[in-house]
């Protein structure tokens, strides 16, 4: 039996488009969709390109094979809930490595997108590489132990090496691109045979169940009401959370401050009101919370590296 016949990806994951050595799933619920782009790269190991513009994830995968799984954010982020109510965050830049064996969960994606590499190690069927490569001195099963046999998701800050290698994925001339992702895999494997687990590792912060719901809550108040500001004083009594963790818990959700965040966010819901209607730019500045054009003006070319005027005099 093969590992694809023992292992159950979800009914919410289908195939729309399948050749020999490439299958691109999709994953859809109600707040948007994944798709996943599965390279088959050597017998037993695939690349997958991940793009998600979605909120949160039900996965229901499990297997009965046994797994080696390697992740890189390329941008975005993603939420997993732990047994005992906390949460922690994979971030742009991380590497997460696990054996798949809890992943019936929901995943939650803070910045409602997300962007990266998984590389996926079938560890039996994947040994083949030592006899294709004479010998190839990377055992998978010990490298499987080395980074899943932990109480938690090991999740750590790419090292120059490692980010290298993955963002590589992304620039590949078609035709070299079977033989680069061979080599590639390759290096990155050599590379974490030598990578030691980083003692402090189990430090990357984690936050309550109860504060994240809280900073959640903040969030979705302070975006449907873009002509408001509130003082973060405000926002802490309103919500019943102290100050400094609710700073500390909305950064470690959303990857930024509270006052960055909301910035970036009426910027944004700005750019797509001058792209998509006609209304005056002092219109639009004030249905995002401006009611002084120039300041506007400012904090628009700040975040979106061009004036009001100038980007919709962009648009085709």
């Amino acid at each position: 039996m093969s590992w694809e016949e023992k292992t159950f990806f979800g009914d919410n994951i289908t195939t729309f488009c399948q050749s020999e050595d490439c299958t691109i799933y999709r994953m859809k619920d109600e707040s948007g969709d994944g798709i996943m782009t599965a390279i088959k790269v050597f017998p037993g190991i695939t690349l997958i390109y991940n793009d998600f513009h979605i909120q949160n994830c039900s996965s229901q995968f499990h297997t009965n094979a046994d797994f080696l799984c390697i992740d890189f954010c390329r941008e975005g982020r993603i939420e997993w809930k732990l047994d005992n109510d906390t949460y922690i965050y994979m971030k742009a830049g991380d590497l997460q490595i696990n054996s798949r064996e809890n992943h019936i969960q929901n995943f939650g994606f803070p910045l409602q997108h997300y962007h990266g590499i998984s590389l996926v190690f079938h560890i039996e069927e994947a040994e083949i590489i030592t006899k294709l490569y004479g010998g190839f001195s990377i055992d998978l099963a010990t490298l499987s132990k080395k980074f899943c046999m932990l109480n938690r998701p090991f999740i750590t800050q790419a090292d120059e090496v490692i980010a290298h290698i993955f963002l590589e994925f992304y620039n590949i001339p078609n035709k070299i691109k079977d033989d680069y992702l061979k080599i590639k895999i390759l290096e990155l494997l050599l590379h974490l045979s030598v990578l030691e687990v980083p003692k402090n590792f189990d430090e990357r912060p984690y936050y309550y169940k109860t504060q994240v719901e809280k900073v959640k809550a903040i969030q979705e108040f302070i975006t449907k009401n873009l002509e408001e500001h509130y003082t973060l004083n405000e926002l802490s009594e309103k919500f019943s959370i102290p100050l400094t963790s609710m700073k500390l818990c909305f950064k470690g959700v959303y990857g930024t401050s509270i006052y960055s965040y909301i910035r970036t966010y009426r910027m944004n819901k700005a750019a797509i009101m001058l792209k998509q209607t006609k209304e005056n730019i002092s219109e639009i500045a004030h249905k995002v919370g401006y009611n002084n054009s120039s300041k506007f003006a400012s904090a628009f070319k700040a975040v979106i590296g061009k004036s009001p005027k100038e980007y919709r005099n962009s648009i085709v």
